[in-house]
């Protein structure tokens, strides 16, 4: 039995940013063109890191608003206060620090589409003047009398259950049934058959085309370890599992040690958050210092915090919250 695992040769098939071998996979991309075609307000379903915004990008590319713009934005990123900005923009005087007009997103996204990441996370308020865009396409600035006629078709994504947002009196279910009139159901890494591999030479070809080292096999440690883990961030933890590997090792082979601690079952994941490791720092310790690291080494940037730490902008986005750092 060889001991490295070498670039297989496949046919992979891309579809508007995304590339796979799997028929889950590409079962969804003809859900896509079917569901591009039409108007439809549509919500994509799927956990942190299966690609949830480049659905959304092929939704709007494959309709016939591909020719005006696209927009995204993460609602778990922003307040209330900032996020309505954002989206509906503001006039001049409607806050302090607001010295003049400023477009949002909706009057930005005319005639094309808008993409709302993350929308469980929209606060209750903006709920209803959210819901007042999709039922008579007309939305007033903050601080504005005014109100504005607009054009744009509105996708959404969350990995909750709207339903049970409703529930628990989170989310307003008019405002659901307006969100979810087509679903589109995006799958886990693990369940799309024959992705780990694709996905990994594919990243791995991404990375040599960098210049610097370059890789030709993994060992057959390593890629044990990556076939057995469950991959919660999904094909984003993968990447950033994989970029870390390039970074850190040596050589033409990836080997076992060059992977992210967990994968190998090791590290602070195998910590209770109240059990001290070796140094005597718990897990939540250990949570806190990696946050502030990420802090120090990007400036305090959200998206590039995230990207580091290998976790969503929402995920991040609590992990700052819980330890007191926003």
């Amino acid at each position: 039995m060889s001991n490295t695992v070498k670039h297989p040769h496949l046919e992979l098939q891309r579809f508007h940013g995304m590339v796979t071998v799997a028929p889950q996979m590409l079962e969804l991309f003809e859900l896509i063109r079917r569901a591009g075609r039409s108007s439809a307000t549509v919500l994509v379903r799927g956990e942190s890191g299966t690609g949830k915004e480049l659905v959304a990008a092929a939704l709007h590319h494959e309709s016939p608003r591909s020719g005006s713009a696209f927009h995204a934005v993460n609602c778990a990123t922003f307040t209330s206060e900032m996020l309505a900005s954002e989206l509906f923009g503001h006039v001049r005087g409607a806050f302090t620090g607001a010295v003049r007009d400023r477009k949002g997103l909706l009057e930005l996204a005319h005639r094309g589409t808008l993409f709302l990441d993350e929308v469980a996370e929209l606060p209750l308020e903006l709920q209803a003047r959210l819901l007042r865009v999709l039922q008579v396409q007309r939305f007033t600035p903050v601080g504005g009398t005014v109100e504005q006629e607009v054009d744009v078709r509105l996708l959404s994504a969350t990995n909750a259950a709207l339903r049970q947002l409703v529930h628990d009196g989170r989310f307003r279910e008019d405002l659901m049934y307006r969100l979810r009139v087509v679903v589109l159901y995006l799958p886990r890494l693990v369940d799309r058959t024959g992705d780990l591999e694709a996905l990994t030479w594919h990243f791995v070809d991404q990375f040599n085309a960098r210049g610097g080292r370059r890789v030709h096999a993994l060992s057959a440690e390593a890629w044990a370890h990556m076939a057995g883990y469950a991959w919660p961030g999904n094909v984003r933890e993968l990447q950033n599992n994989l970029e870390q590997a390039f970074v850190l090792g040596e050589g033409p082979v990836i080997e076992a040690h060059e992977l992210a601690p967990e994968l190998r079952g090791e590290g602070p994941e195998s910590l209770h958050a109240s059990e001290p490791d070796d140094h005597g720092k718990t897990l939540e310790d250990l949570q806190r210092d990696a946050l502030l690291d990420a802090f120090r080494v990007t400036g305090g940037h959200r998206g590039q915090m995230a990207e580091r730490l290998g976790i969503s902008r929402p995920t991040l986005y609590r992990r700052l919250k819980k330890h007191g750092l926003i």
